[in-house]
């Protein structure tokens, strides 16, 4: 009988059939794998300019640290050479001010010609000298500022720092070099000014001489005021004061003598002047003054003569001498020298105190009279007629007191 069906054993479709396809059909396909490769190199680029810009910012931060910290040690080194400069300047100042009031105050009297020139350049030129030093000093180095951040700032401010660091040098070096003009132009005032001052003291000696009739006490100061300043080491305040003060002194001896002359005017004048230049002559070295009357110590009158002498043992020692106008209207008899030649014993006994004892009027007259007598002066009124004949042992003592 036959069946639909057929009986036994069944059949594959033609696509399964095969062994290559059996295995085939065992394994599913696999999937497609994703690529990461650019991510990653990505990443890695931006890393890596991440850590050049880290490098770069901190290399311009040491940069700018180190170009701050070199700046600010060259306005410290100009801080220092600046406080210097200012102590330089102060000693110039001072020298060129006391040696302009010296030469402010120089008459022509003391100070010669030549040494007032040299003075008054040194004085210019050191003038000159400290104010271009203060004008130096006045300038002011700029401060160092904000620090920025990011280095292309910074490159700029580093570069600013160097520049001004540069210019602080500069400037160091400069207020140094001005400190050693304003040493030389102080040195030149002095090396100047000493010397000149020097001359001024020893020409007081020669104004002195030339002005014999000038009181005393005005010689002894303007010898005194030339003694300061021949002292003089440098030009400074003391030196100023000390010049004005002989200035001042020379002035007055000056003054002292005309007035003294005016005293002496009329018809005698010229016959005292010669009586005094006598009396000095016999006691050189020993200041006299002289005042002139009708009638001393009680004669001057009938042909009489009078004479009267204060001494000052001081140092120098000196003495005023009061004579009679009888003794310059009968000048130049031996009388008239014999009775000076008896005053100038007592007055050249500020050199000699230590040779009589002048305790007693006595033995002070006896004195006198002994020095007239050494000196060789034998009319009575060389103290015999008024006081009687020493003994010799004044005489000898006296000629010993020259």
């Amino acid at each position: 009988m036959s069946h639909p069906y057929p009986v036994g054993g069944h059949e594959l479709p033609p696509q399964m059939s095969g062994s290559a396809s059996l295995a085939s059909a065992a394994l599913p396909p696999a999937a497609p794998r994703k690529k990461h490769t650019g991510a990653i190199l990505a990443s890695l680029g931006l890393l890596a300019v991440v850590v050049v810009i880290a490098g770069v910012q901190l290399s311009a931060h040491a940069g700018y640290d180190s170009a701050e910290d070199a700046y600010r040690d060259s306005v410290s080194a100009a801080a220092v050479s600046a406080e210097g400069l200012r102590a330089e300047v102060g000693t110039l100042r001072a020298t060129t001010d006391a040696a302009a009031l010296i030469l402010a105050n120089n008459s022509g009297t003391l100070l010669d010609a030549a040494s007032t020139e040299a003075l008054g350049v040194a004085v210019s030129e050191g003038q000159a000298t400290a104010s271009a030093a203060e004008d130096a000093l006045s300038v002011s180095l700029p401060e160092t500022g904000q620090k920025p951040f990011w280095f292309w700032e910074l490159f700029g401010e580093t570069q600013r720092l160097d520049e001004q660091r540069a210019g602080a040098e500069a400037h160091t070096g400069d207020l140094t070099d001005r400190g050693e003009d304003a040493g030389t132009a102080a040195a030149a005032v002095n090396d100047s000014g000493v010397p000149a001052l020097a001359t001024a003291a020893s020409s007081a000696s020669t104004l002195e001489a030339a002005h014999v009739s000038a009181r005393n006490l005005d010689v002894i100061a303007l010898r005194e005021a030339a003694e300061e300043v021949s002292s003089t080491t440098s030009i400074d305040e003391y030196a100023a004061d000390a010049f004005i003060a002989l200035e001042s002194a020379a002035t007055q001896v000056v003054a002292s003598e005309q007035a003294e002359i005016a005293e002496k005017a009329g018809p005698l004048q010229g016959t005292r002047l010669e009586v005094e230049a006598f009396a000095r002559s016999l006691a050189p070295g020993v200041l006299l003054e002289f005042d002139w009357s009708q009638i001393v110590n009680g004669f001057g009158l009938d042909g009489g003569m009078g004479g009267y002498t204060t001494w000052w043992y001081d140092d120098p020692g000196y003495a005023t001498i009061e004579l009679s106008d009888s003794v310059a209207e009968q000048w130049p008899s031996a009388m008239s020298q014999a009775l000076v030649a008896h005053e100038v014993g007592h007055a050249i006994s500020v050199k000699c105190a230590d040779l009589y004892d002048d305790s007693t009027q006595d033995s002070i007259e006896k004195w006198a009279t002994g020095w007239a007598i050494s000196m060789g002066f034998t009319d009575d009124a060389n103290g015999v007629w008024a006081y009687g004949y020493p003994p010799q042992s004044y005489i000898d003592a006296a000629a010993g007191c020259r």
